[in-house]
């Protein structure tokens, strides 16, 4: 059995310094891969960027701030409503800089998409099947 868990949310991606515009964002989970969560954003039909985030991250970072690297998440009090800041780092431009994204969720729909993903695969039974990642990383080296 795999029971993947998918739900379809509309997020906000700030646009320049506070503007913010809607992107279609689609979460899904697969029971094969326990640890990640997919995100792919889409506007317009294209797909803007796709990500696997770490699961227990993302559920962390719904209560307060986590993360240091490429990945963020946080919870915010910048809106009336409760919102997740989800904050992404890319590649680096010539000149130094970096690609970055700044995405906002509502809290209680990824807090229910996560407690969907509960019911699949418990928090802390998540299985590694080490032979499997083993060939894979094997067979894409």
């Amino acid at each position: 059995m795999n029971a993947y868990v998918h739900q379809t949310l509309v997020m906000q991606l700030r646009a320049g310094g506070t503007d913010r515009f809607p992107v279609l964002t689609h979460l899904r989970y697969d029971p094969a891969d326990p640890f990640a969560v997919t995100a792919v954003f889409t506007h317009d039909g294209r797909v803007l960027a796709r990500w696997r985030l770490d699961r227990e991250m993302l559920a962390h970072g719904l209560r307060g701030p986590v993360g240091v690297g490429d990945v963020r998440f946080g919870p915010t009090g910048n809106s009336p409503w409760e919102e997740l800041r989800m904050e992404f780092y890319g590649d680096a431009h010539p000149d130094g800089g970096r690609h970055h994204a700044v995405v906002y969720a509502w809290a209680p729909a990824v807090s229910a998409f996560l407690r969907r993903t509960y019911e699949v695969v418990a928090p802390g039974s998540e299985e590694v099947r080490v032979d499997d990642f083993l060939a894979d990383v094997i067979t894409d080296g």
